[in-house]
């Protein structure tokens, strides 16, 4: 019994020392093992692929969006060097950002920026070609703004006085009367930059005219021809204004800008030069009732609010606008004549205005770029002592622009335009450059 109680004994500690062994897992088990953390490897990478997926979705989108306001800033930012008025084509797009995803960042996991967009090079701008440019300064910036314009016109006038026996057979005098007139105005003009959307500006101009005629005096029978020559010179009309955005359009929307513009009369007044008559002017036979010394000012102040669109559409932009220039009467107007004595006129009305403009600029390279348009202007009768005057008409002015523009560093631009006379009543050229510097 003793051995066999010892046998016993021997056995359980045996039996003891198996049950505490750990059970090994089997082939199987780890395969499934296995394949499972590929299964969770997998699903992690694919959502890692969608995430990516998504960023670069989003990505491409606002690259897009922010292209597209490039574009129609670029269009509607007045040279923005701080602008002179003209208005910048669109640019090329800019290459994409490259990113990395950390797929040890599980579920937090961040989008961290390597690389930088370089910046899409600034197109030219559009050269300025009418009175009131299109965009606005930059808040807290300036534009002093220097500028050149010759005009040229000449005209022709042929008056017969007397009467018709027979079609070919004139009884009376002729009277012709050829007129050159040359103008160069030189101006410096500031824009200062109030808000994001308002600016304002000054224009101060100094005129110089020379006016030449060749005609016969009316009213006698000799046929020698008379030249008569004046000139002038002096400070012309300040001109004050006001600009204001009126939206901020996304891509394919015009800019659309408000403007106020008040000219003064600072310039010397028509009434206060000479005229050439010994008396009166009317019926007179011994003047040519031409000014012995030319005027620089219109004498009459006037205000002109104005509507102007910019339109982006690469790589071209269109421009316009629309204006109305309403001109104040003047009472008690007498003018000058020889021997100190004074004419009285009485009360003056110029007409008003109606102004239409439109046109295209495109870049040519990322320095110059080109323009053109035209300008219509409609202008009404001048009224004396409340009626029209006889000899006053409405007068249809329009001109065809070309402009130029290059810039000459970031803050200097070029800009030239050239206009051409479309009717008689406009001048026949017109030749405008200007130097816009930013600060």
């Amino acid at each position: 019994m003793l051995g066999s109680a010892g046998l016993h004994a021997q056995q359980a500690p045996a039996r003891a020392g198996t049950q505490q062994a750990p059970a090994r897992p089997n082939t199987q088990q780890r395969i499934d093992n296995l394949q499972r953390q590929l299964d969770e490897q997998r699903q992690e990478i694919e959502r890692l692929r969608s995430l990516v997926s998504q960023q670069q979705s989003n990505q491409d989108a606002l690259q897009q969006r922010l292209q597209q306001e490039q574009n129609a800033a670029r269009a509607t930012a007045r040279v923005v060097e701080s602008q002179p008025g003209a208005v910048t084509a669109a640019a090329g797009a800019s290459p994409p950002v490259a990113v990395r995803v950390d797929p040890h960042e599980g579920q937090g996991q961040r989008v961290v920026q390597v690389g930088v967009a370089p910046a899409a090079p600034e197109a030219p701008p559009v050269v300025p070609m009418f009175d009131q440019p299109g965009i606005l300064t930059p808040p807290g910036r300036y534009v002093l703004e220097p500028s050149v314009q010759y005009g040229y016109s000449s005209s022709n006038r042929v008056a017969l006085v007397g009467y018709t026996i027979i079609p070919a057979l004139l009884i009376g005098l002729v009277d012709v009367r050829e007129v050159k007139r040359n103008t160069i105005t030189a101006a410096l003009t500031g824009r200062w930059g109030l808000t994001n959307r308002l600016e304002a500006e000054l224009r101060v101009p100094y005129v110089y005219r020379n006016d030449a005629s060749i005609s016969r005096e009316i009213f006698t029978g000799a046929a020698a021809e008379q030249s008569f020559s004046s000139r002038g010179h002096a400070v012309g009309d300040v001109e004050m204004a006001v600009r204001y955005q009126l939206n901020q359009p996304r891509a394919d929307r015009p800019y659309l800008i408000g403007s106020l513009r008040f000219k003064s009369r600072t310039g010397k007044d028509p009434f206060d030069v000479v005229t050439d008559c010994q008396t009166r002017c009317i019926g007179n036979t011994t003047g040519t009732g031409l000014p012995l010394d030319l005027p620089t000012g219109s004498g009459f102040y006037s205000l002109q609010p104005s509507l102007t669109w910019l339109m982006a559409s690469d790589p071209a932009v269109f421009f316009g606008g629309i204006s109305y220039t309403y001109n104040f009467g003047r009472d008690d107007i007498s003018r000058q004549v020889l021997n100190g004595q004074r004419e009285y006129i009485g009360s003056i009305k110029p007409g008003n205005i109606w102004g239409l403009n439109f046109g295209m600029g495109m870049a040519l390279n990322d320095r110059s770029s080109f323009s053109m348009g035209l300008d219509l202007s409609s202008i009404g009768r001048t009224k004396q002592n409340g009626s029209s005057v006889a000899s006053s008409v409405r007068a249809q002015i329009a001109t065809l622009q070309l402009g130029y523009s290059y810039r000459l560093s970031q803050r200097t631009t070029l800009n030239v335009s050239v206009g051409a006379g479309l009717t008689r009543d406009t001048p026949d050229l017109t030749l405008t450059v200007r130097l816009p510097m930013s600060f």
